[in-house]
Formats: C-alpha cells, sequence, structure tokens
C-alpha cells in the first residue's frame, strides 16, 4: 500500500490550499481516510477524516474543532482518493500533513507535506 500525497506549499494567511492523496493498494478498499498533521514540537493531531458508508456504519466525516467552517474533507465516490480543501489558512495551520487510511484494522501513511502559512 502506498498512499501519495500533494498539494502542500507556502501561502499567506487567509489564501487556500487543496491537498490531495491517493492510495493504491490491488484490492483495498478503505475504510477510513484523513488527514493528520504535526507541528514542530508538538505531537501530531487529526486534523480530518471521513469514513466510508458500509452496512455497519452511516459513515461521516470529523473535523478537528480549530479547522470546523475552513477546511472540508471529501472522497470521491468512496474511492480510494481523499481531498482536504483548507481555506482561510491561519500560521496556526503550518505544520506537515499526514495522509492516512485504515483497513483491516491497518494503519497506513504517507509521507507527509508541507504547509506553511505567513502572517
Amino acid at each position: 500500500v502506498q498512499l501519495q500525497a500533494s498539494g502542500g506549499g507556502l501561502v499567506q494567511a487567509g489564501e487556500s490550499l487543496k491537498l490531495s492523496c491517493e492510495a493504491s493498494g490491488d484490492g483495498f478498499n478503505f475504510l477510513v481516510m484523513g488527514w493528520y498533521r504535526q507541528a514542530p514540537g508538538k505531537q501530531r493531531e487529526l486534523v480530518a477524516s471521513i469514513t466510508r458508508t458500509t452496512f455497519l456504519s452511516s459513515g461521516g466525516k470529523q473535523y478537528q474543532d480549530s479547522v470546523k467552517g475552513r477546511f472540508t474533507i471529501s472522497r470521491v465516490n468512496s474511492g480510494n482518493t481523499v481531498y482536504l480543501q483548507m481555506d482561510n489558512l491561519i500560521p496556526d495551520d503550518t505544520a506537515v500533513y499526514y495522509c492516512h487510511a485504515r483497513a483491516g484494522g491497518v494503519d497506513y501513511w504517507g509521507e507527509g507535506t508541507q504547509v506553511t502559512v505567513s502572517s
């Protein structure tokens, strides 16, 4: 399984970025996909996640409180590509963002992509 993330960069406060992550792996249909971030000197934290609807789960989206109303996570047709639209970015959003996926109780991680927001 490989998770390939893209879309990071340097922006000014108030601007937007869109992160993309494609998970590849024959036969894998990831139950959960999402994004975590880690700022210097801090622990990795959940930014947003999206759970696929199954006959056991109604699915749904989860956001960290600090990004609610500014970030939107999406996943096309429960496929293996997840997006994070980040609007109205603030300097506190500066971090390395990691794509995450879970299948069969196993967590997979992509290499991080740097997001830097200048004031």
